[in-house]
């Protein structure tokens, strides 16, 4: 629904609102930016993602660094993976998880490390 006229006209600021609106992403982008930010909505999931911002390391590892179990860790890294932020790779019996090479997970590292207030550790050395 396009909307032609507000009912309050504030000059600038509405017609603002009105161009702003008519440039707006269709509901389906806003539904996938929300589901991708409520994934990061819980903290165990947000630290999984930001350690394998900085590295990639398999399912035992990851459960240790985090202190939870390998069991609770792969349903995190599957419901990260499944919304391509993360992604992974086979190596014999192992699966090593690391950050997606795409421009959304880039992005929302960098607003985790400035959220967090974090240098990356990749900028410190």
């Amino acid at each position: 629904m396009e909307i032609k006229q507000l009912p309050h006209n504030h000059g600038a600021n509405t017609e603002a609102l009105i161009r702003e609106r008519e440039m707006a992403p269709d509901i389906t982008t806003f539904k996938a930016a929300a589901d991708t930010f409520a994934l990061l909505g819980d903290a165990s999931r947000l630290k999984i993602f930001w350690l394998l911002c900085h590295t990639e390391e398999c399912v035992a590892n990851i459960a240790a660094a985090v202190d939870m179990s390998a069991p609770a860790v792969s349903h995190h890294l599957k419901a990260l993976k499944n919304a391509k932020i993360l992604q992974s790779r086979k190596d014999g019996k192992e699966v090593y998880y690391k950050l997606a090479d795409t421009y959304e997970a880039d992005l929302l590292h960098k607003a985790a490390d400035s959220f967090m207030n974090i240098k990356c550790p990749s900028e410190v050395l």
